[in-house]
Formats: structure tokens, C-alpha cells, sequence
């Protein structure tokens, strides 16, 4: 076996289909086993990025007992596995549940090795985007793949991961602009994660959420007796952070007379304590956030050119979650996984329809959109899988839902016209249809007798 070949595990036990796909895939190092013992043995030895796994194996061949059993193991030991399930005719309810259950992708049998080499392809690419996605980004103690808190299998995700890597080892001071909801925070969270000052104090303030009254006393902090109130000394969030990092989200909600202060702060690295003489140095990393315009408010005399540039050394653009390719359905997995075991362990998953829906929604919340979406669909369900209304989508959401599956419909449909008319025109010879169709003899058998067609 050439182990330079990524490696794909074909789980089948039909003889022919495994004559037929043991040289369909020449880029990748094939491994073909029948049965269940056989498949958990041969996934643990090549630890294969792709499997595609038929559910009917002996000794349950017309059920799916022994494929929904290999499939949650290798979930259960490699959920990053891309597991493609067969679905044969009538069957489609077990690939929806296969679905739910963790597997990738299913395919209608007959088999179709073009179509199929697709799908195998395309978790072949998911696969390799997502493993430099765990070699940049950040893991949790259970080893989850995460950036600084934020799941994420998304390539857009990849440039944020490289700038997190080059910068988090620096002191320079770094903005990071995105929409509502998007994660800002979290992304902080991995810059001070990945920095030499991991093991100082992370300290953040939405400097929206604060009276401008209050802010500089929050900011600064307060000597005993500077005003009514102060009754001792209190050290702002700057000195807290001290041998760590600061982040001040929406930092342009700061007023401009703070502004000053904190720009002298990051010229001298030292502050005064409302109400204090004397100045104390603090070794604290500044990061900021905003989802505001600090370019136009510059124009505007809202914020200060001389911050801006001081506070922007470094810019992390953080993309929508509609931009993230993949994500909205990994997070929402994720999030029903949280939730689902603390609030309703009978959710098994998604229907196919919420999935779709989810696929395709613009997301205007973004991840904290997502998030409760789910959130409320845990709770309020009495189904064992989150159908399109639990999540409380408008009608436009599952219109386009309904077009994926209703796709879906129309290429079978498609698939029927263009087998007859080869037929027709081959006068039936089985041989010839299958060169005009472009498909070989079994493949066209599979298809007549997956449409019920006789020549």
C-alpha cells in the first residue's frame, strides 16, 4: 500500500460493488472490509481520513443495526472521520438519522462511482482543510478543535488563525473589527492564549455597557475619598490586567476625554487613579474591538487619529458566520450537543430539512443568532430531531430548504428520462446505452433496476 496516498476505508459487503470499487479511487490507498469487527479493526490501524460505510451488513444485511453500530464508534473515537453512509431505495429515512448521527454525506445505491467519487473527494478536501485548522488553532482540554473557545472548521477562519499565531507572540496592540456576534471576544481570548502571557489574568470590558460617568473610574481606577462614593481605593481594569491582556470591546464607544488618557497610557505605559499624584507603571497587552466605522468617526471627530493608529497596529477582519463556509451546521451541532445534554438528552439531532435550512440562512446574528436559535429549539421541542419550525424560521428559510430536497427529486427524475432514452435509441442494447451514457454496464443495470425499468 502506498502510504503516501491518503488512506479511504470501504466499509460494503456485496462482492461485486467491492470488485467494482477497489479500483475506482487510484489517488487514494483503499481498504475494503465486510463486516463490523472487521471495519473498527482496520479504522483503528489506518486511522482513514474518509470512510464510506454501507448500513446493511451481516448478520443484520436488510437492516442498519450493524452500520449505525460502526458509525457511532468511529464517532465516538475519530469525530472528525468524514463517514459517507450508502442509502439504498426506500431508505432514505436511515440516511437522514446517519445524518443526524454524525456522518458526513450519504449516496443513493445504485451506486454511481462519478457522483460518489464526488462526495469522497470533496471529504477528502473538508478533511485536509480542517486538519490545518487544528494545527493552527488552539485545543481545549478534551481536545476539541476550537479558536480560543470558538469552534470553527471554516478555510475563511484559516487567515485569522495564521495572523492569531504571528501576533499572539508580540506586544503590539491589535483591533479586531467584525459584525454583532461574530466572536470578537473569543478571538482575544486566543491571542492571550497563544501569547507569553497566557498565564496572566485575561480581563475584558465592553466599554458600551458602561456610563461615561463610570468608565474612567472602570478603566483607571479610583483613589480612596477622589469623589463622592469612593470609599476606598479601587484599581481600574488596566492595572488588573497587569502581566496580561486587556480587552476593550466597542472601543469606540469611549468618549473623547478618555480617549487622551488612554492614549497617554499607551505611549507611556504608565496611569494615574482618578484622584491620585503620583503615576504607576503597568505591564498590561491592549486589544480592542469594534463593529463601528473608526475610520468614518475619525472624520467625524469622534475618535482620535493619534489612537487609531496607536490601537491599530495590527487588524483582524473576523468574517460573518455566512461567510464561514461549513460552520453554521458545525456550530449548531455543537450547540445542540451543550445544550441537548443539559436541557433535553432525547434530542438525537437535526432533520435533514433543519439542516438545509441552516446551511442556508443569512445568519444577520451571526454565532449568538445561531446559539439561540438552538438554544430555544432544545427547549421548546417534544420531537427527537430539530425540525425547520423548532428553530423558528420564516417561511423564506424553509422554502429554501425545501428546494435542496426537492432538488434532489428532479436529478432522480432527470436520471429516469436519460436511461430510457438510451435505451430507446440503443434499441435496447444494454452495451450501447451504456456508452452513450457515459457509465458502464453494471452502473446501468443498478440504474435500471433502482427505476424499475426493464428493456
Amino acid at each position: 500500500m502506498n502510504e503516501q496516498r491518503p488512506e479511504l476505508l470501504v466499509i460494503e459487503d456485496d462482492e461485486g460493488l467491492q470488485a467494482q470499487l477497489k479500483w475506482a479511487y487510484e489517488k487514494y490507498a483503499v481498504s475494503i472490509v465486510g463486516d463490523r469487527e472487521a471495519a473498527l479493526s482496520r479504522f483503528r490501524e489506518i486511522k482513514p481520513a474518509v470512510v464510506t460505510l454501507d448500513l446493511g451488513l451481516p448478520p443484520d444485511p436488510d437492516g442498519t443495526s450493524e452500520g449505525f453500530a460502526i458509525l457511532d464508534q468511529i464517532m465516538q473515537e475519530a469525530s472528525q472521520t468524514k463517514v459517507i453512509v450508502a442509502s439504498g431505495h426506500g431508505e432514505r429515512e436511515s440516511a437522514l438519522h446517519a445524518i443526524a448521527r454524525g456522518a458526513y454525506d450519504f449516496y443513493q445505491k445504485p451506486i454511481d462511482i462519478d457522483a460518489l467519487g464526488m462526495i469522497v473527494d470533496r471529504a477528502f478536501h473538508l478533511f485536509a482543510i480542517e486538519e490545518e485548522n487544528r494545527r493552527l488553532l488552539l485545543k481545549s482540554q478534551d481536545g476539541q478543535t476550537i479558536l480560543g473557545g470558538m469552534i470553527t472548521g471554516a478555510p475563511e477562519m484559516i487567515k485569522v488563525a495564521r495572523t492569531i499565531e504571528r501576533v499572539a507572540v508580540t506586544d503590539v496592540s491589535v483591533v479586531i473589527l467584525g459584525a454583532s456576534g461574530t466572536g470578537k471576544e473569543l478571538v482575544a481570548k486566543a491571542l492571550h492564549e497563544q501569547s507569553p502571557r497566557r498565564h496572566g489574568p485575561f480581563v475584558a470590558i465592553n466599554c458600551a455597557a458602561i456610563p461615561e460617568t463610570l468608565l474612567e473610574s472602570e478603566l483607571f481606577g479610583h483613589e480612596k475619598g477622589a469623589f463622592t462614593g469612593a470609599v476606598k481605593l479601587r484599581e481600574g481594569k488596566i492595572e488588573l490586567a497587569a502581566g496580561g491582556t486587556l480587552f476593550l470591546d466597542e472601543v469606540g464607544d469611549i468618549p473623547l476625554q478618555l480617549q487622551v488618557k488612554l492614549l497617554r497610557f499607551l505611549q507611556e505605559r504608565t496611569i494615574e487613579r482618578i484622584g491620585g499624584r503620583s503615576s504607576i507603571s503597568v505591564d498590561t497587552r491592549i486589544v480592542c474591538a469594534t463593529h463601528r466605522d473608526l475610520e468614518s468617526m475619525i472624520e467625524d471627530k469622534l475618535f482620535r487619529e493619534d489612537l487609531f493608529y496607536r490601537l491599530t497596529e495590527v487588524v483582524i477582519r473576523v468574517p460573518p458566520l455566512a461567510e464561514r463556509s461549513g460552520d453554521p451546521i458545525l456550530l449548531a451541532k455543537a450547540f445542540l450537543a451543550k445544550f441537548g445534554s443539559e436541557m433535553n438528552p432525547a434530542i438525537k439531532g437535526f432533520t435533514t430539512e433543519a439542516l438545509a435550512a441552516i446551511a442556508e440562512w443569512h445568519w444577520p446574528g451571526n454565532v449568538r443568532e445561531l446559539e439561540n436559535r438552538v438554544k430555544r429549539a432544545v427547549i421548546m421541542t417534544d420531537e427527537k430531531f430539530i425540525s425547520v419550525s423548532d428553530l423558528d424560521f420564516d417561511d423564506e428559510a424553509q422554502g429554501e430548504a425545501t428546494a435542496l430536497l426537492e432538488l434532489k427529486a428532479a436529478r432522480e427524475q432527470s436520471d429516469r428520462r436519460m436511461v430510457i432514452e438510451a435505451l430507446s435509441r440503443s434499441e435496447n442494447n444494454i452495451s450501447k446505452a451504456a456508452k452513450l451514457l457515459g457509465i458502464s454496464r453494471p452502473t446501468l443495470y443498478d440504474l435500471m433496476k433502482h427505476h424499475s425499468l426493464q428493456p
